[in-house]
């Protein structure tokens, strides 16, 4: 894999790198990771330029994102409508719009850089939910700016040991995900729960309400 990466930039160039940065961020798997190791390893041994290489690759991110965000924005919200239409998944996704809102720059921040296999979920996610594009921006701008140096200055500092700080990131950055999945999906489930049980309370407080009241029942007079 190391070695067509390697052909790969070589042939194609910066624009390779570009291309691959870009199409990586719209679910296309592409190993990006190890393409910016490869690139920063050909940079320390004077074949590319690092400047130019950083470029290219967080402008294809970055352009990658926000074609991600947009899509989001102009087709998820369908589904997130037709979801809402029953009650119990309003809620939640209230709730979810809210949470984007005020701290979706944070998921969108980390998922650049720290649980790079999420971003291009998040991107969407955050595009339907309605996240602020300025704030969606700044924390893609940042996060993509993490990941690209730190892979590529990586991959020129350990040159000589590519493959194996390679098979090292791409374990790490596996159990990132993993964890950060099962995460989600337990907050995701945790969010049904409790709007389940707000709509059973819901339920319940309209039930009585509707029940007519038993009758009195009259009580004879007692006779002196």
């Amino acid at each position: 894999m190391t070695d067509s990466i390697f052909v790969l930039i070589t042939t194609y160039g910066y624009f390779g790198v570009f291309i691959c940065t870009f199409f990586s961020c719209l679910f296309i798997p592409i190993p990006t990771s190890l393409m910016m190791l490869a690139g920063g390893a050909l940079a320390a041994s004077g074949d590319i330029s690092v400047p130019i290489l950083l470029i290219s690759a967080f402008s294809g991110a970055v352009l990658g994102d926000q074609t991600g965000f947009f899509i989001g924005r102009k087709f998820g919200r369908r589904a997130l409508t037709r979801l809402s239409r029953s009650p119990a998944r309003a809620r939640v996704i209230a709730r979810a719009e809210a949470t984007v809102d005020r701290r979706g720059g944070y998921g969108v921040f980390f998922s650049t850089w720290l649980v790079a296999p999420l971003g291009p979920y998040v991107n969407v996610v955050a595009g339907a939910a309605g996240l602020n594009w300025f704030r969606f921006t700044i924390a893609d701008v940042l996060g993509e700016a993490i990941w690209v140096n730190l892979y590529i200055w990586i991959g020129f500092a350990f040159a000589g040991s590519l493959a194996l700080v390679s098979e090292l990131v791409s374990d790490v950055m596996g159990l990132i995900a993993a964890l950060a999945i099962a995460a989600v999906a337990g907050l995701w489930i945790t969010q049904v729960l409790r709007a389940q049980r707000a709509t059973d309370k819901a339920r319940e407080r309209e039930q009585n309400q509707e029940t007519p009241p038993a009758p009195f029942a009259k009580q004879s007079e007692s006779t002196i």
